[in-house]
């Protein structure tokens, strides 16, 4: 099959999982007719009572929202009121495509043979296995064609009900017919139980719910607890409906979070705009640009097809401190212009043209970095488009806002000189202004240090170099992650038990472990699973090992990260709990856990090896909730028949196995349709084995007479894998860590240690995987998106300038960029992650938009024929206040996300702000001192080539300019 990155396998009794990983963006629908054509392939091969089903699903089919519905009514009345009055209610839910319920026993009919009704009958068990083969099965007797019309026939007639197949004949060895009712008692009841389900303590089922893909989950929840009346009306008196899992709380706390951030953000940014421009109207000009960048964001959001999440809202937030940056270069200088004395339309003019050309280039290195994003694959790339495709909208949005809006705005509210001043007039007044913006205290700061720097070139050169290896020498202080803990308010906790356990052991364990965890300060709801309910939820992992699962809901306010270490501290506490391991619950980011596979074809050496592995991860510092997948040996009765000594008796190994099957466990012998419902029938043995001597006891019928088994068979107890698993094809054992801390990039690289120094046997391969392998694909997938957008950066400066050295000097702003950044995440204790990538990457487009600001004044004037020390100084201190300006907005508007006020989506914005702030205030610096020494040495040095060059003109042209000397005559 196309698409497939990996294929996963685990066979346990009774049960095969086959987990096929397809490529982000594969078309489920043809995925699956794919694989079910490809099984349909090998289905002759497989055993006759096999049906193989295929379950497709991706994050999308995970409910959104699940409740737990408890009833002092049996299980079996509490089922048929969720499906008759609870399940319409939920489906009617707008944007709701699927209600699933769990937990509920499946209806089952049992046939119970009486063996004395049997003998006086004389009716044969092996009569009663073929009842429903003989009767209530309506088969096709032909056709009669009468006249011009066919007819078709149909023989028999369909079993309808426990009655009716209480009613079938059976005939005994005598000819005396009877009926099955007479010789065994027929009842619909319930399945066996396979698994139980309880909240806080309480029996349950669970209800689930899911999305159509536009479907909003905050409206789901809300119409949901609106019908949440009705639902226990109809449930009856004493019954309870609690909500266990709800995505919508966590979406509207982030989205309400990021929203209130946004809002003291862009108070902070007109805040800026206002100390510095000493203007009202000036502020409110530029601040135009904020409301109408984002609703053309809200338009390019909703033409795309985007919904307004976490990540979208995020980026809008971010936007927020840079979409205001064009219009305050430009109103900034427009209000410069106007300071002159120039007459309103000629300084708007004139003001726009100077800086037009700056601010695009400088906006399409902002949106240019994002464009790699699109090269970036799986979860990472999934997550991230729509938030650079947001950013990407803002920013070019706010460039058309910048030049066309901000300066029609301006024409009307800012005010200009009255009347037409003479050039005369207009050249002191421009001097005049000119002189008190020299005065100004930002400039009294500035413009000495500026003459210092340009004066000492090399030793300022030095310097940044010194600071740029200093603080790269801190890299290995750095920590590492993923994504980050989204912070979510719900825990899973999971109990594995030995092989072989029951079930009733299970569930009595797992009683233990759930009235602890109910004293568990913050821990608000409970829900409990024991078993395995089968099906799809055979995919959720274990294979053959037993286990109980708790899903716990946390009060408002609780850390997760202090639950955890309780929940941890209390289950180490109690006696034969099992294997108790604590995560979050799944946020749709990938695994949470560092996973090293260990794979051998040969078993014995893969167990060895994996015991190995685990003790060794077991002693790594961080490394907790260390789990081994490979199952303990169970013991297990095998049952071996001898072909030829079968044969001798007139049995077969196949008549062997079903009657051993048959005196063991309830054996399906058909099924009936009950109130349009398909449910299974199955024969009870009359007296259930409970001992392997009673198993060897067992007498076969044959057509000579009574033959024991051990005639035929060996039996014997061994000890046999309770499930085997296999990754690719090749037997495989998965031994899991769970992160102790944030730092990922030390655990990973401490279990590598540890694994590496294992001496393992040969043909056993170790490797790393899970969230680890996540992290490094995501890594090596934004290192490359980021050399790309410096390829990109790079380019558009070259257009800009028109040149190939100047856009390297604004280049060398990236390195001294991170080194701001990495001081940032280290002071802050923050991990290094994805978000914290993405902020890097946006942060190339930003550092140099201060750069090419100045850069681009300095080179107008050098054409207007300045030289080449006043262009820079002249151009520096114009291009301050800007500067300035557009750096302290955007770091003041990422301040509120900085620090996390609200909480909202801060796993992402968080590191994000943090980086974009840490390397936004060192290239400032940067742009502000060390540009303009870069740009004066390579500008000194082209100047000296040219003049060297004109010399060697000059001289060459004179020389052959120059009369021929007149040849001396030789005496």
């Amino acid at each position: 099959m196309d698409g497939v990155l990996s294929t996963t396998s685990t066979a346990s009794t009774g049960l095969a999982t086959v987990t096929v990983e397809l490529e982000y963006g594969t078309d489920l629908d043809r995925a699956t007719s794919s694989l079910q054509t490809a099984i349909s392939r090998v289905a002759a091969g497989l055993p006759d009572d096999v049906e193989p089903e295929v379950f497709a699903g991706s994050l999308a089919d995970l409910p959104v929202l699940q409740l737990a519905i408890a009833s002092p009514a049996d299980a079996a009345t509490l089922a048929d009121r969720i499906d008759r009055g609870v399940v319409p209610l939920f489906e009617g839910v707008d944007g709701v495509r699927d209600v699933t319920v769990t937990g509920a026993a499946d209806p089952r009919i049992t046939i119970t043979l009486d063996p004395a009704a049997l003998a006086a009958t004389g009716v044969s068990p092996a009569a009663v296995t073929t009842v429903l083969q003989d009767n209530g099965v309506v088969l096709p007797a032909g056709t009669l064609t009468a006249g011009e019309q066919t007819l078709s026939v149909q023989a028999s007639s369909r079993l309808t009900s426990v009655e009716d197949l209480r009613a079938v004949p059976l005939v005994g060895a005598r000819g005396a017919v009877t009926t099955l009712g007479a010789v065994a008692e027929v009842e619909l009841g319930a399945a066996p139980a396979t698994s139980y389900s309880r909240v806080d303590g309480q029996p349950a089922l669970s209800v689930g719910l899911t999305k159509t893909p536009d479907g909003n989950v905050v409206d789901i929840s809300s119409d949901v607890a609106d019908l949440l009346p009705q639902v226990r009306a109809a449930l009856g008196e004493g019954s309870t409906a609690t909500v266990v899992f709800d995505q919508a709380p966590f979406i509207e706390e982030s989205i309400s979070g990021l929203a209130t951030e946004g809002g003291l953000g862009l108070l902070f940014a007109l805040v800026v705009i206002l100390v510095f421009l000493a203007s009202v109207r000036s502020t409110l000009v530029s601040a135009v640009s904020i409301p109408v960048s984002l609703a053309v964001t809200f338009i390019g959001l909703q033409v795309a097809g985007f919904s307004l999440n976490i990540l979208t809202l995020g980026a809008m937030t971010v936007a927020i401190g840079r979409v205001v940056d064009d219009s305050i270069v430009v109103i900034e200088n427009i209000k410069r212009h106007l300071s002159y004395g120039e007459g309103r339309t000629t300084a708007i003019v004139g003001a726009v043209r100077e800086v037009a050309g700056a601010v695009t280039a400088s906006t399409l290195t902002t949106v240019a970095v994002f464009l790699p994003i699109a090269l970036v694959g799986g979860l990472v790339g999934e997550l991230f488009r729509p938030f650079a495709l947001t950013v990407a909208i803002a920013m070019l949005a706010s460039l058309v806002v910048s030049l066309t809006i901000v300066p029609a705005i301006a024409s009307v509210f800012l005010k200009a000189p009255e009347g037409q001043p003479d050039p005369a007039g207009l050249a002191l007044e421009r001097e005049a202004a000119e002189a008190a913006e020299r005065r100004s205290r930002l400039q009294r700061v500035y413009l000495p240090a500026l003459r210092g720097v340009l004066a000492h070139r090399r030793w300022t050169v030095a310097g940044a170099l010194a600071v740029l290896v200093g603080t790269l020498a801190l890299t290995p202080l750095l920590q590492t992650n993923f994504i980050g803990d989204s912070g979510q308010d719900t825990l899973t906790v999971t109990a594995e038990y030995p092989a072989g356990t029951s079930l009733a052991a299970q569930d009595a364990r797992a009683r233990t472990l759930e009235q602890a965890l109910q004293g568990v300060a913050g821990v608000e709801t409970v829900q409990t699973s024991v078993g395995s309910a089968g099906g799809i939820a055979a995919f959720a992992g274990g294979g053959g090992t037993p286990r109980a699962t708790f899903a716990l809901t946390l009060a408002d306010g609780t850390d997760p990260e202090a639950a955890r270490q309780d929940i941890r501290s209390v289950a180490g506490g109690l006696p034969d709990v099992g294997d108790v391991t604590v995560a979050t619950a799944g946020s749709g980011f990938g695994s949470s856990t560092v996973d090293v596979l260990v794979r051998s074809d040969d078993p014995d050496q893969l167990a060895a090896a994996a015991d190995q592995v685990q003790r060794a991860v077991g002693d790594v510092p961080g490394a907790t909730d260390v789990t081994n997948d490979l199952s303990a040996a169970l013991p297990v009765v095998q049952v071996t028949v001898d072909p030829a000594a079968a044969a001798a008796v007139g049995l077969t190994e196949a008549q062997v196995t079903r009657t051993l099957a048959g005196l063991s466990s309830a054996v399906p012998v058909g099924s009936i349709d009950v109130d349009d419902v398909a449910t299974p029938v199955y024969l009870q043995p009359t007296q259930q084995l409970q001992t392997v001597d009673q198993l060897r006891a067992v007498v076969l019928p044959t057509a000579s007479g009574p033959v024991p088994l051990a005639q035929v068979a060996s039996v014997e107890q061994v000890q046999a894998p309770s499930s085997v698993s296999r990754v690719d094809g090749q037997r495989s054992a998965t031994i899991s860590v769970t992160p102790g801390d944030a730092d990922l990039g030390t655990l990973t690289a401490d279990l590598q240690s540890a694994v590496d120094g294992l001496d393992l046997p040969a043909g056993v391969d170790v490797e790393i995987g899970g969230v680890a392998e996540d992290q490094g694909d995501a890594f090596a997938d934004l290192g490359l998106a980021l050399l790309i957008a410096i390829v990109i950066v790079y380019l558009v400066m070259v257009a800009t300038f028109r040149s190939l050295a100047q856009p390297l000097i604004l280049l060398v702003s990236v390195p001294f960029a991170a080194t701001g950044a990495l001081l940032m995440l280290l002071a802050t204790g923050t991990p290094l992650g994805v978000p914290a990538l993405i902020g890097v990457l946006m942060l190339i487009g930003i550092v140099v938009t201060n750069a090419i600001v100045l850069i681009d004044l300095v080179n107008q004037y050098r054409e207007r024929g300045r030289p080449l020390a006043e262009a820079v100084a002249e151009g520096a201190r114009k291009r301050l206040r800007p500067i300035v300006m557009t750096a302290a907005a955007t770091v003041l508007a990422l301040t509120p996300m900085a620090f996390g006020l609200t909480g909202g989506g801060v796993f992402i914005s968080q590191p994000l702000a943090l980086v974009v702030i840490g390397g936004l205030i060192s290239s400032t610096l940067l742009t502000l001192l060390l540009v303009p020494v870069l740009y004066t040495s390579l500008e000194t040095r082209r100047e000296r080539r040219e003049r060297k060059r004109a010399e060697r003109r000059v001289r060459r042209a004179a020389g052959a300019s120059s009369p021929e000397p007149e040849p001396v005559p030789v005496a």
